[in-house]
């Protein structure tokens, strides 16, 4: 498959089920977590995961029933003495380069230009191999949490942020004017997890102010970059919630966005991949500055990749 058609197909068809899974009614950044490990997928080598193949694996895992959170190549299993069992359907993962093309410039000089590309391949889950090393099976697991009683993993992670967090009200949000966040009491919410779900969300906002990731949306999508800030946002809030080992617990005005997220998705075929990578982005920008989390956002180790 040639790196133009590749594009054009894979553009379309994640956003296809993208799209089709919202209509349903799931959210593809909400997986079940009733049998697996609470995390981003995995890589052979234990690296997450990052951008639109976070949601492409975790829609394949809830409708495929997989547990484990490994995702490996069919060479990737033979070289740890393992084989993908005959009649397995692989998934297609992306992964971003470029290339240099040779161009002359308005002075008649010859000037290399980098040029973006997108090609796919091919990964079978873990459970779907025989043979592999009892590592990529973990047993089902998750932070342990006691209702009523704060993470305290999560009040650190959102502490070392630095961010100037106010637990008051009725109203969650990111004032961008005096770059604060606000979230209701944590006695307000139904669970520890609804509040960090919350509180991941609103970091995520004010993980793009300009001193920070800079985030902006306007010119290309004009009278809908707020709702594409939003969908990053409730995005980078589930990536930041399975890097912390908990369930994301999708919040009370999901609904009064959906119209808007799909109305860009089907006008944009590639508005799920920037949606996606931006926050990928956030996520590791939030999780550096703890340190507890592995922040890297290489989207793919191309040595382990074929």
């Amino acid at each position: 498959m040639s790196a133009v058609s590749a594009k054009i197909d894979l553009y379309q068809s994640v956003t296809d089920s993208i799209v089709a899974k919202l209509e349903s009614g799931v959210s593809p950044w909400a997986p079940s977590w009733a049998s697996a490990k609470i995390s981003r997928p995995l890589r052979s080598c234990g690296v997450p995961y990052s951008g639109v193949n976070v949601l492409i694996l975790w829609l394949s895992a809830m409708e495929s029933g997989f547990s484990s959170p490994y995702w490996l190549t069919y060479k990737q299993a033979e070289k740890l003495g393992a084989q993908v069992r005959k009649g397995s359907k692989g998934v297609r993962v992306v992964y971003y380069g470029t290339f240099e093309k040779s161009e002359t410039d308005s002075s008649g000089e010859s000037v290399a230009k980098k040029i973006p590309f997108l090609k796919s391949y091919c990964v079978f889950n873990a459970e779907q191999i025989d043979g592999l090393p009892s590592h990529f099976f973990p047993a089902a697991e998750s932070l342990k949490v006691n209702p009523g009683e704060r993470v305290e993993s999560v009040d650190e992670w959102a502490a070392a942020t630095g961010a100037k967090i106010t637990e008051a009200g009725s109203r969650a949000f990111y004032n961008r004017l005096a770059d604060a966040v606000n979230v209701p009491p944590f006695a307000q919410f139904e669970s520890p997890e609804a509040f960090a779900s919350v509180l991941a969300h609103e970091l995520v906002h004010w993980s793009g102010h300009e001193s920070r990731l800079n985030r902006e949306f306007g010119k290309r999508f004009g009278d809908n970059a707020y709702a594409l800030e939003e969908l990053v946002a409730e995005l980078g809030a589930a990536f930041c919630m399975a890097d912390l080992g908990l369930s994301v617990v999708p919040r009370d005005d999901h609904a009064s966005y959906l119209a808007g997220w799909l109305a860009i998705l089907k006008a944009d075929k590639r508005a799920i991949f920037t949606a996606a990578s931006a926050a990928s982005a956030a996520a590791g920008f939030l999780g550096s500055f703890s340190g507890a989390i592995n922040s890297e956002e290489s989207e793919e180790i191309l040595s382990e990749s074929v």
